[in-house]
């Protein structure tokens, strides 16, 4: 090695020495910080029929109707319900064998999942005509809107937060409750500023807070679940729809015979 080589070797390997020590001794990230959660019990406003032959994937309140989305391949569909009856007052099948999954309302459309085609459809609410769709990477479970994104869950702890136009993902967030990853986040509702979800095969919803993702507080619907008696065991917990105007909270589950409206109290001490 030169003289020429050594002056300028040694400089950098110094500087290079001098990185690799900074990133040993950096500090490791820092861990999730637990939220406490608050426990919430529901008291049951009022019982409705609903179509036990529905597995119910998404629920909306939107102009004064109450949206539901289906699936299981070939029936999966978008349809309006009449709350008093349950009666099916219209209906749009999805496309061959898609499985329909969440539903959410942005602007004056409401917008619906597909579970393993990556295909959101888009519907006129009056009409539930198909009015456009848009594609996503992965699977699709429950989707949400904050007037801002469209919010998706997937089963996995992660919620994308997607352009409503395009779909692009904007931003994404890990849901933890206590500071542990939540999975199977599945139907998603936006109630006052909060994420509120589904946890598949879980008799409860968790309240999220969509800036964080940390839950910080719980519903125990189990009672309800209780009081259908037996059921398939596939027949879970699964819907959640916000009336905003009337301060209405409805949820249901799959082939549930029964929407329940709920008003949420803290629990007890």
């Amino acid at each position: 090695m030169t003289t020429t080589m050594i002056r300028w070797f040694l400089p950098v390997s110094l500087a290079l020495a001098s990185v690799a020590s900074a990133q040993a001794v950096a500090p490791p990230p820092a861990p999730v910080q637990p939220v406490p959660v608050e426990g919430i019990s529901a008291r049951i406003v009022a019982r409705y029929p609903h179509d036990r032959t529905a597995f119910t994937q998404g629920l909306v309140w939107y102009d004064g109707a109450l949206f539901e989305s289906t699936g299981q391949p070939g029936v999966s569909d978008v349809r309006r319900v009449n709350l008093t009856d349950g009666k099916v007052l219209a209906r749009a099948r999805l496309p061959g064998q898609q499985f329909g999954e969440g539903l959410a309302v942005d602007g004056q459309q409401l917008v619906s999942l597909t579970w393993q085609d990556g295909i959101a459809h888009r519907w006129n609410p009056k009409t539930l005509k198909a009015v456009g769709s848009a594609r996503y990477p992965g699977e699709g479970w429950g989707l949400a809107s904050d007037s801002q994104s469209l919010i998706l869950s997937d089963g996995t702890p992660t919620l994308r937060f997607l352009d409503p136009k395009t779909f692009k993902e904007r931003r994404r967030v890990t849901v933890t409750a206590n500071g542990r990853p939540v999975h199977n986040l599945n139907e998603l509702e936006m109630i006052d500023g909060k994420l509120w979800g589904n946890i598949w095969h879980r008799d409860y919803i968790v309240r999220i807070d969509p800036a964080t993702g940390a839950v910080d507080g719980l519903v125990d619907l189990a009672p309800l679940r209780a009081e259908l008696g037996p059921l398939d065991p596939e027949a879970v917990l699964n819907g959640i729809a916000w009336d905003a105007a009337g301060k209405r909270l409805f949820v249901t589950g799959k082939w549930w015979p029964t929407l329940f409206e709920i008003a949420l109290e803290p629990v007890a001490g």
